[in-house]
């Protein structure tokens, strides 16, 4: 139990509002302009949930690496207080991956397929991510009337295709996936109707497993089969709990970072121009757009085991946090002029938008290098890219927990 100080404010603020989660009219890539206001005047203030209880809403980039970095705030949906949404799937404890675990479990699951990302093993991969963007280029290329919608034709099938590859998931299977992620991860969807989705994707799964167990491949779900399952470290239900998180972490949020990557940059020539000049900026630009946009736009969420002081606030044990990790990188006081997007900004790299401490984002590095890959290849075969609609036309993703661009329609 942590000792509190007499400072600390302990009040509660009345009638909770909603975790704000609209951009301001006419601003797609900003996040919700509440943020600035409560990061100033009550950077830990209180949010009402869909199911009528509450949690705390950490605004400014010190206190939620503070709340991310300590494991006396737990990821484990099961607890009581824990601030469920749609996307954390309940509290049931089927199929429910490591990410939704403590240590120790944490530490065991996630070890398994820790070595899976590493920056050696994902640099390896580099070429072959390269040919697949290459090849579906030389498509866009001779696509007829040169337009087309970058998100279907570019954005999406790179990172389905390589974590179909790493996983060893049938491509051909790739709108199953996609569609129930879309269900799984949309704010206006029914309960039944994600709940439906669950279902179907948890049973596209045992099947894909109970197949692998016959004839691993040599992929992410083969060797946990061959090195995990068959030595009796997990189960059956936990390798397609893996498969549930790594399909869907692996194609959704660096499918959204792609399109929203690539608009930012055709509406911002000069940024662009640069990045053709000197490639070497490539790595360090998508640090910034990774900044800049943060697009998990509801959390990441803990619920404190303890009494922990954050920001001067009081949480008690039982009660939920939620990290606006989009505004924590718009902080001011840690990124100079942080509403503009700056190629060689030299603190990029400092952004929360993976996360941060036990839970920092698995595939990172798969994410970097994607992103590199095609927001390099985009500059240097399509120079002349530019949106095919105005912006005001373009469908974003305000209905989604994960932010992006529903299409994107360019000509070049």
């Amino acid at each position: 139990m942590t000792e509190m100080t007499d400072t600390i404010d302990t009040a509660r603020p009345p009638a909770p509002a909603p975790l704000p989660v609209e951009p301001p009219k006419g601003c797609p890539f900003d996040p919700p302009a509440e943020f600035g206001a409560l990061r100033a005047e009550e950077p830990i203030s209180r949010i009402s949930l869909p199911d009528g209880s509450w949690a705390w809403l950490a605004t400014r980039y010190a206190d939620i690496r503070a709340i991310l970095g300590d494991t006396r705030f737990s990821s484990d949906t099961t607890l009581h207080g824990y601030p469920l949404s749609g996307m954390t799937g309940g509290a049931s404890t089927r199929n429910r991956g490591f990410i939704r675990m403590d240590p120790p479990e944490h530490t065991r699951l996630r070890r398994m397929v820790t070595r899976e990302f590493m920056v050696k093993r994902v640099e390896a991969l580099r070429p072959e991510i390269q040919r697949i963007t290459d090849e579906l280029c030389d498509v866009l290329e001779r696509t007829e009337g040169r337009t087309a919608d970058l998100v279907e034709a570019l954005a999406l099938p790179v990172p389905s295709l390589v974590i179909s590859l790493l996983l060893g998931v049938p491509y051909d299977d790739h709108e199953i996936f996609q569609r129930l992620t879309g269900t799984l991860l949309s704010r206006t969807v029914t309960d039944t109707e994600r709940e439906a989705a669950r279902v179907e994707l948890r049973d596209y799964l045992d099947r894909l497993v109970t197949a692998k167990e016959a004839d691993p491949g040599d992929d992410i779900l083969g060797r946990l089969i061959t090195e995990q399952q068959r030595t009796g470290e997990i189960s059956h239900d936990e390798v397609a709990a893996f498969a549930a998180l790594l399909l869907v972490a692996g194609h959704e949020t660096t499918a959204n970072m792609i399109g929203l990557s690539a608009l930012t940059l055709m509406r911002d020539p000069e940024a662009a121009e640069q990045l053709r000049r000197d490639p070497a900026l490539i790595r360090g630009a998508v640090e910034e757009l990774l900044r800049f946009h943060s697009i998990i736009r509801n959390g990441p969420r803990r619920v404190a085991t303890v009494d922990v002081e954050i920001g001067g606030r009081l949480i008690r044990a039982g009660e939920g946090v939620v990290a606006a990790v989009p505004s924590g990188n718009r902080d001011e006081s840690v990124f100079a002029d942080a509403d503009r997007l700056d190629v060689r900004r030299p603190n990029a790299q400092h952004h929360v938008a993976f996360g941060y401490g036990i839970h920092q984002c698995l595939g990172q590095a798969l994410a970097r290098v994607e992103l590199q890959v095609v927001i390099a290849t985009l500059l240097r075969r399509f120079p002349a890219m530019r949106p095919a609609v105005p912006v005001e036309e373009i469908p974003f993703r305000t209905d989604m927990a994960i932010y992006g661009c529903h299409a994107l329609p360019v000509t070049w």
